[in-house]
């Protein structure tokens, strides 16, 4: 079978987008949107992708010519969809540890005028002991620092700034990176001139990026290379629904014309503030997950589509997501039943058997930030205890149950079946010293646990027994969960009002 880069030429651009991070979101999220935008308007760019870690995919990016297959699938219409899109828009792929030269011989590209990255949550940080003289410095805001200085230099001081998008997935992304750039330049001593280009010749907007990429399709690879003609080692698979949201405090529409991706029909937001959208996904599609995945768990659900077409865990979710966490929030109300519809179709996509273990990781810290809002929320305007987000705290101090801490995992067992809490070592250290001092078979015990976990200030910043009648409402779920068993708890629950 003939090879991608032997059917297919890569195309020669403008290489305006420089990228950091060669992995499977950027290359299905970013580059499939750019090369959409080089077909449907007249963008003509290409994207010049850095590796910012010594190990990764340049070598093999560049085997292929920077092509490589997207395929997008899922449900739309009630039908399955897959599309099939060979993507042309990445030029080359540098290892900036062994190309150090030729990454800073890109700061003097004149067409360049945009940087995306996703360096994971812990790539927009800070690290000590980076110089400017480092080939390369250590941490991504370092190797950015090093990149503009050149610039600057290399264009005289004037002009040639660029546009930021930063896609990790941290609030005020692009913020926080510009703050960095600016502590380094100050740590190395660069001349205050340098800092007032980077303000005034420069934007970093902040953005928020919305699409679950599952990557390369190991277990289907041979078979799709086999229906598409040709042997892509690189091929990346996401769902259909993608969404950006691009904040900036500069000219919007100045933007949107420089970076044409809604003229090309893409699902892209410029705002100058981006709130709404953060907390719609945060307390939605994120605050969802959280909601029912530890029940589910227990219930016997292994994925999250299975859920989905499952009646009784399908009607939990229902009543979580439209009854209570929309209910809690603010915002036109047609703009957040939409997007909650769009969340449970995606939730059902067959193709992305995104499992409710893996989901389960850190799910007290998960449910502070994604639920607890909507529940303090509720609470607020409706005088009353929102009772599917009750059940989800209920659960989630059931499926704590466990013993033997290694490497920040501990043996859960509920019904003679191991699986794993993955969390941090204190969290799990509270709650295996809970179940050894205290035995939930015996009621009384269960006061103790439902109380201790509630009132656990450092996890939830408030003592949450101070809410009115939540540790009653927690409690009595809690009580049917570990005498009636989830199957029977969850089945009552969501009949109740019949």
């Amino acid at each position: 079978m003939k090879t991608i880069n032997e059917i297919t030429s890569p195309i020669k651009r403008k290489e305006s987008i420089l990228q950091f991070g060669e992995g499977n979101f950027l290359r299905a999220f970013v580059d499939w949107q750019v090369d959409i935008a080089n077909e449907k308007t007249n963008f003509n760019s290409n994207v010049v992708i850095v590796q910012p870690l010594k190990t990764g995919l340049s070598d093999m990016i560049n085997n292929q010519n920077g092509l490589y297959t997207t395929i997008t699938r899922g449900i739309r219409d009630d039908e399955v969809v897959e599309d099939y899109r060979k993507i042309t828009s990445v030029s080359r792929c540098i290892n900036v540890y062994d190309e150090f030269d030729k990454y800073m011989e890109l700061s003097k590209n004149e067409d360049l005028r945009f940087v995306v990255s996703n360096t994971t949550e812990s790539g927009i940080s800070y690290l000590e002991n980076c110089k400017l003289s480092d080939s390369p410095a250590a941490s991504f805001p370092a190797k950015v620092t090093q990149f503009l200085y050149s610039r600057f230099n290399y264009f005289n001081k004037k002009g040639h700034g660029l546009i930021f998008i930063p896609c990790e997935l941290i609030e005020k992304n692009g913020d926080n990176l510009k703050k960095l750039v600016i502590k380094y330049s100050k740590e190395w001593n660069l001349e205050d001139e340098f800092i007032s280009w980077i303000n005034d010749e420069c934007t970093f907007t902040n953005s928020l990026v919305d699409r679950i990429v599952t990557g390369y399709p190991r277990n289907e690879a041979d078979q799709i290379c086999q229906k598409i003609g040709y042997k892509d080692n690189l091929l990346d698979t996401a769902e259909l629904f993608h969404l950006w949201v691009i904040e900036t405090d500069k000219d919007i529409t100045s933007l949107q014309k420089e970076f044409p991706l809604n003229e090309a029909g893409l699902n892209v937001i410029f705002t100058s503030d981006m709130s709404f959208y953060r907390t719609r996904k945060v307390r939605i599609l994120n605050g969802v997950h959280t909601l029912m995945v530890l029940a589910a768990h227990l219930y016997g659900i292994t994925t999250v589509d299975e859920a989905l077409n499952d009646e009784v865990v399908f009607n939990f979710i229902k009543e979580g997501l439209y009854n209570e966490i929309i209910e809690s929030m603010d915002g036109e109300k047609a703009m957040l039943l939409d997007y909650a519809n769009d969340v449970l179709t995606r939730f059902k996509n067959p193709f992305l058997n995104h499992r409710v273990l893996d989901i389960s990781l850190n799910s007290t810290s998960k449910f502070k930030t994604r639920d607890l809002p909507s529940l303090i929320s509720y609470v607020e305007k409706k005088q009353e205890i929102p009772q599917a987000l009750s059940f989800s705290i209920a659960s989630l101090i059931r499926f704590y149950k466990g013993a033997g801490i290694e490497n920040r995992s501990m043996k859960g067992l509920y019904n003679e079946k191991e699986y794993l809490i993955k969390d941090d070592e204190a969290v799990l250290a509270f709650f295996e010293s809970l179940y050894k001092e205290y035995d939930e078979a015996i009621n009384e015990n269960r006061k103790v646990i439902v109380n201790k976990v509630l009132s656990n200030i450092d996890w939830w910043n408030q003592d949450l027994t101070k809410i009115e009648n939540l540790e009653e409402s927690v409690l009595k779920h809690f009580d049917n969960i570990c005498t009636k068993g989830m199957k029977v708890a969850l089945s009552e629950f969501v009949n109740r009002k019949k």
